[in-house]
């Protein structure tokens, strides 16, 4: 009833008259005039059934409408000329035509959310997206979109308003906390903005109420219909893995996950004889604040010790003493390629361990 709602408040920007809808009972349960609703109507009452050709009685004019979700109504206009009919008539075609194209929208939507969690065979993909007027060989990228509030439904007419200017798209609220956006893609040429250029402006229009918490993850682009299932778990992924790994970031991308990915698939036990092969016991957790937040500049820097020196304020002797000392701690000298690597790599399994509340499961620490 709430987009037969939605189409009576359209209805009223032309109309010059109230209208509306009436149950079977005679009760206005949706009018262009508010201070209607809920009142009843003794003239429909008396009609008895009424077909799709309009039935004037008192003061109004009325027709049937039916659909499958709402079950059997009559529209009606106030007024019983002949511009009334008109208008009546123009209403329940108006009404009939978007109800059954938002019907076949609800179930292009239906066939597209059971791709993506590969619900559908394969092989009958490409007669349902013919069957539902869907492009199967686009090229498609998914973007999902994960509120922490649980209130995804209240951001699909936003994202509509957003990706007006984007082009073809499909927004497919999954559940409560997550949406997907399947962008249908143009040549690399036409493209107007890039992925992550859209990525920010749906971040930065959905984030403007300080209440909303949002993360974006991105797949890959998907040549066919049947392979945005892939771009879906990818974007899934990059969420998943951006959270251990870039918990400062909100907009993640497949692609760009670098070492966070492969780590991620390690079982915990082979992470756990990293560790202990790198970092003798207790040597990691030497390392105070300072020195870790000197490591992460260091590292953040490529290695450069004089860029380091000066974001962190400190002389570069300085910088060499806690250098040196981490190389006294863990045997592990960071001005060495190989061995920052190493340290490197260990500090991002043990923050996945963590992560995964396996941190200590192996017997010790590091």
């Amino acid at each position: 009833m709430e987009e037969v709602r939605y189409l009576i408040e359209e209805v009223a920007k032309f109309l010059d008259r109230p209208a509306g809808i009436i149950n079977r009972d005679g009760m206005v349960v949706v009018s262009t005039d508010k201070s209607e609703e809920g009142g009843h109507d003794a003239s429909y009452a008396g009609l008895g059934e009424i077909g799709e050709t309009p039935v004037s009685a008192g003061e109004r004019t009325y027709a049937v409408l039916e659909h499958t979700d709402i079950g059997a109504f009559a529209a009606y206009v106030k007024g019983t000329d002949d511009t009334s009919r008109n208008y009546l008539e123009l209403i329940v075609r108006y009404l009939k035509s978007e109800l059954k194209e938002r019907d076949s929208e609800a179930g292009r939507l239906a066939f597209l959310k059971n791709v993506l969690l590969e619900n559908e065979l394969p092989g009958d993909i490409p007669l349902k997206a013919r069957e539902h007027k869907v492009l199967y060989s686009a090229r498609r990228q998914a973007v999902l979109l994960h509120f922490e509030d649980g209130d995804a439904q209240a951001y699909v007419q936003t994202l509509k308003d957003t990706l007006q200017s984007w082009g073809k798209d499909y927004i497919l609220p999954m559940d409560e906390e997550n949406i997907v956006i399947l962008l249908e893609l143009e040549d690399g040429e036409k493209q107007s903005e890039s992925i992550d250029q859209l990525a920010q402006r749906i971040f930065d229009t959905l984030s403007e109420d300080d209440m909303t918490k949002l993360y974006i993850g991105i797949g890959l682009p998907a040549e066919t219909l049947k392979d945005t299932a892939k771009s879906y778990r990818e974007a899934s992924l990059a969420l998943t893995v951006g959270s251990i790994f870039e918990s400062e970031s909100y907009i993640m991308r497949y692609d760009k996950l670098g070492l966070g990915r492969l780590i991620y698939q390690l079982p915990p036990t082979l992470c756990h004889m990293f560790l202990s092969e790198v970092f003798r016991p207790g040597a990691y957790e030497a390392l105070d604040t300072e020195t870790l937040l000197t490591i992460q500049k260091f590292f953040e820097n490529n290695l450069n010790g004089s860029e380091t020196s000066r974001q962190l304020f400190v002389h570069r002797n300085t910088l060499v003493y806690r250098l040196d000392k981490v190389q006294k701690i863990t045997g592990l000298d960071l001005r060495n390629f190989d061995d920052a690597v190493l340290f490197k790599l260990a500090a991002m399994v043990r923050k996945y361990l963590e992560k995964q509340g396996a941190a200590f499961a192996g017997g010790g620490k590091w």
